[in-house]
């Protein structure tokens, strides 16, 4: 953890590098100084069927959703969405330019008694 997953609305394609905002998420989950490089995951999925607002078909979303491990402090947390929400806002910066994007981000905390994990990345990045 953590798992960063972006859902999005499909009519955004050609509208919005997904690659990028990716690196750029990744870069600013990194940058929160919360999270080991080992662990982070960043992922856009593509929404093909969808119904936003008043289903105008130019209303697009994209939806963020960071799962994370238990640990971290409220203002930890608090600190690492404000650094992601406010690369995801400089990302789709030209979208807020018409009355029909919405962005969202959510924080979810993980129960450790309920969440599996099996990294093999750790060692490799832990080594150098």
């Amino acid at each position: 953890m953590p798992h960063l997953t972006i859902e999005y609305s499909a009519n955004l394609e050609g509208k919005s590098d997904m690659a990028a905002l990716c690196r750029n998420l990744h870069a600013a989950m990194l940058a929160s100084g919360l999270f080991e490089l080992g662990a982070i995951r960043v992922r856009a999925v593509r929404c093909a069927e969808y119904a936003v607002a008043d289903l105008l078909p130019e209303n697009a979303f994209a939806d963020l959703r960071l799962r994370i491990g238990a640990g971290r402090s409220a203002a930890d947390k608090a600190r690492a969405g404000e650094m992601i929400f406010a690369a995801a806002v400089a990302h789709f910066a030209p979208l807020f330019e018409k009355p029909h994007f919405a962005l969202t981000l959510d924080i979810s905390e993980l129960d450790p008694a309920l969440s599996w994990k099996k990294n093999a990345i750790h060692p490799r990045l832990r080594a150098k």
